[in-house]
Order: C-alpha cells, then structure tokens, then sequence
C-alpha cells in the first residue's frame, strides 16, 4: 500500500499555470502507475493524466499540450504541470497510484489538492 500526499493547488487566473506534486510513501514507487484524477462539482470523476512506470504518458483529450505529468522515482513523487489553464479546468485534483495489474481507478488515493481558475 502507498500513501499519497498531494499539494500546489490554489487559485489562479484564466491563462495562467500551477504545478501539482504527489509524494508517494510506504512502497516501491517507480513500479506504480501513477495518474492525475479531478472531481468537478456537479461532475463525475475524470482522468486528466496517466504515466506509467516506463515513462509513458496519456492525456485527457481537453488537457493535451497543456498538462503535463511527469514522475521523478528518486523523490517518489509525480508532478502535473498546467498551463494555459481555463475556467474549466477548475476541480479538485486526486492523485493515484496503482499496479499495473490492478484495474484503473482502483488503488490509492491522496486527499485532494483544489485548483480554481478565475479571474
């Protein structure tokens, strides 16, 4: 079981970035499948961004060229980078991690990190 602690979330203006960390504890992080999750109000839970232990990325459709993920195994922590960020993008933010044989959206869960875009 890994433990997760997400943080950088905030409030900032339509156009502008933030960057998103999740430390990860208690397990073998470099082989976990690490993902970005975001839970709007009124929404249902989405995935925003996948990076596998190889190094892999996958991307939400809405959030190509301006997400980035990104894993550093030595710090046992993931990042999401955001630029360009909208009004939409506004959400709490979930980092995951789980197995490779585990199904997604299954394993662990941090606390959530909130982002908000607004001018």
């Amino acid at each position: 079981q890994v433990q997760l602690v997400e943080s950088g979330g905030g409030l900032v203006q339509p156009g502008g970035s933030l960057r998103l960390s999740c430390a990860a504890s208690g397990s073998i992080f470099s082989i976990y499948v690490m993902a970005w999750y975001r839970l709007a109000p009124g929404k249902q839970r989405e995935l925003v961004a996948v990076i596998l232990s190889g190094g892999t990325t996958i991307y939400q459709d809405s959030v190509k060229g301006r997400f980035t993920i990104s894993r550093d195994n030595a710090k046992n922590t993931v990042y999401l980078q955001m630029n360009s960020l909208k009004p939409e993008d506004t959400a709490v933010y979930y980092c995951n991690a789980r197995l490779a044989t585990m199904a997604p959206g299954s394993g662990s869960w941090g606390q959530g990190t909130q982002v908000t875009v607004s001018s």
